[in-house]
């Protein structure tokens, strides 16, 4: 059989058994990730020299953010030209040969779309400044006239996710003040008039071009923010939700009925493609019942359980939302996904040893209360996984966190770049933290990310001692654990299984069967007796059938 033939066969799909349904899904964040040029900045050849890495790792797909061309205001989530690679990473024709030797292993691969706003240097932008209010080009975006006397307030309340007004009013070309445009993020960031037919036209352009190079879906950036309610009414966000949304308030800019009609039409596309192409949305929403609308049958494929992921380290609230999971999603025929960190939140490696209220997108600093203790939040974070994994449906994987990274916390404040810490004059730290170059060698520059030693954030000294490097080859290392969790996984069916709680561990203990596996997980403050069987797999050392505090065991019973 030659290496075609065995790609065309890990990628081929049983009906009524789509891939999507059961895969583990592994996040790059590209400039994170490997850097081949030595200029500091990860790049897709980086990914192409390191796939071997993540098939020995066993996942089944890889999901790349933003490689696109762009200014970089925002890591790339801020689009020039949707359909080309941005020289920073490469050239399409590397992104052609990554995609063929991903496809080569098995490896499915899923791109970043980012259809709620682009770059202020986006052509169709540059257009609308040029031209009067009330043109197409205009149209294309939220442009609005002012409020006041001279139209100088903008048109309502509205704040950027990012910190600051989210309207920038913008100079005519013979030097007056002229109308004003939205942009939910930074101000380099003007959201997309949905409401037009040329923009829909456009995403569909976009798709087609990506879907015809062999791409085999797509990751949905703010896919509940791209239709805004009628009027752009007033609203005050709750202060203790997290920026993406998520308040069980109707919010006029977050998760509005005339996604859905966007998303239909998307499936409808992709379905004229062979081989499964998938659509996951993030989508921040209150509940796994709301969020479940955005997957059901004619919509999108997948979206991110982010209230999962926002989960904290107690037993009752986890069972609680893996059965609220399960029932919502279920309930329209779409997998649950299950996911712990992202290249958005603090790792969950800090996150679940945090012992104050971290909102979404603030990010930790070494100002930040509730200071993650590290060997705890390793601990937990081995324990979580390992009980993510053992539930049925999808679930994603962020770059590192197999190697168990913790969030960087003293990131100095001049080396900091993302924009929530700008627009907040240093009040949130943002996502820098988790946005580290990951470690591959303990003893090379930039810990192998980078030949040169360059790196566009800077990299701890801890990081040795989590070089991917250093972990293989032992069994107690967080890679190893990642690996054998992710073989037992495919081995024994769990991700289309079903699972039954188990009773007798008491309060603090979460117990399910899945298929042959039983699963016990101590969240409490002693340890805790498992029932005989075999280990399959442990986050911690297990005596004399004692589950430790923060341990999560697979075992396999008769």
């Amino acid at each position: 059989m030659t290496p075609t033939d065995l790609a065309e066969t890990a990628l081929t799909t049983r009906p009524g058994a789509e891939w999507w349904r059961s895969a583990v899904i592994y996040q790059i964040y590209p400039r994170s990730f490997a850097d081949s040029s030595g200029d500091g900045i990860g790049d897709l050849p980086g990914i192409t020299a390191r796939l071997g890495d993540l098939a020995d790792l066993g996942v089944d797909a890889i999901w790349l953010s933003p490689f696109q061309r762009s200014p970089q205001k925002d890591a790339g989530y801020d689009v020039a030209d949707y359909c080309d690679v941005d020289p920073l990473f490469g050239t399409l024709a590397d992104f052609d040969v990554m995609l063929a030797e991903a496809h080569r292993r098995g490896i499915r691969v899923i791109v970043d779309l980012v259809p709620n706003h682009s770059s202020d240097q986006h052509d169709w932008f540059q257009q609308a400044l040029a031209a009067a209010p009330g043109s197409p080009e205009r149209a294309r975006y939220m442009f609005r006239d002012g409020l006041g006397t001279d139209g100088e307030l903008p048109p309502n309340n509205w704040d950027s996710v990012f910190g600051g007004p989210a309207w920038t009013r913008i100079t005519d070309a013979d030097g007056t003040p002229g109308q004003w445009y939205l942009h939910i993020f930074d101000s380099s960031q003007p959201d997309f008039d949905w409401t037009n037919e040329e923009v829909r036209a456009e995403f569909r352009r976009i798709l087609r071009f990506w879907l015809d190079r062999g791409v085999d879906g797509f990751r949905v950036d703010v896919a509940h923010g791209m239709i805004k309610a009628d009027g752009l009414p007033d609203y005050t966000p709750d202060p203790d939700a997290g920026s993406m949304g998520g308040e069980e308030a109707d919010v006029p800019y977050w998760g509005q009925p005339g996604v859905h009609e966007i998303f239909r039409d998307w499936h409808t596309l992709l379905a004229e493609y062979d081989g499964d192409r998938a659509l996951c949305a993030e989508a921040w929403l209150p509940t796994p019942e709301k969020t479940a609308l955005w997957v059901r049958p004619d919509e999108m494929h997948q979206a991110f359980n982010f209230e999962y992921l926002e989960t904290p380290w107690d037993a009752a609230r986890l069972r609680s939302v893996v059965d609220a999971s399960l029932a919502a999603y279920g309930a329209v025929g779409a997998p649950s996904t299950w996911v712990l960190s992202n290249h958005d939140v603090v790792r969950h490696a800090s996150r679940l040893a945090l012992t104050a209220e971290n909102p979404q997108g603030h990010g930790i600093g070494p100002d930040s209360p509730g200071q993650p203790i590290p060997e705890v939040g390793l601990a937990r974070a081995r324990a979580a996984t390992s009980v993510m994994l053992a539930l049925p449906g999808s679930a994603y994987l962020y770059q590192g966190e197999e190697l168990g990274l913790p969030e960087v916390i003293d990131i100095p404040g001049d080396a900091r770049q993302d924009p929530t810490w700008f627009r907040t004059d240093g009040e949130r730290y943002g996502r820098d933290g988790c946005r580290v170059p990951i470690p591959w060698s303990a003893d090379a520059p930039a810990y192998g990310f980078s030949e040169t030693g360059a790196s566009w954030l800077p990299q701890p000294d801890v990081w040795a001692e989590f070089a991917r490097d250093r972990q293989q080859g032992d069994p107690a290392s967080t890679l190893s654990l990642y690996r054998t969790l992710l073989s037992e996984r495919r081995e024994r069916s769990l991700a289309t299984g079903d699972i039954t709680w188990l009773d007798g561990f008491g309060d603090d203990v979460v117990a399910f069967r899945n298929g042959d596996v039983t699963v016990v997980a101590n969240l409490g403050e002693t340890p805790v007796t498992i029932p005989d069987g075999t280990v399959i797999a442990a986050s911690g050392d297990i005596v004399e059938r004692q589950l430790p505090v923060d341990t999560t065991v697979w075992l396999a019973v008769d």
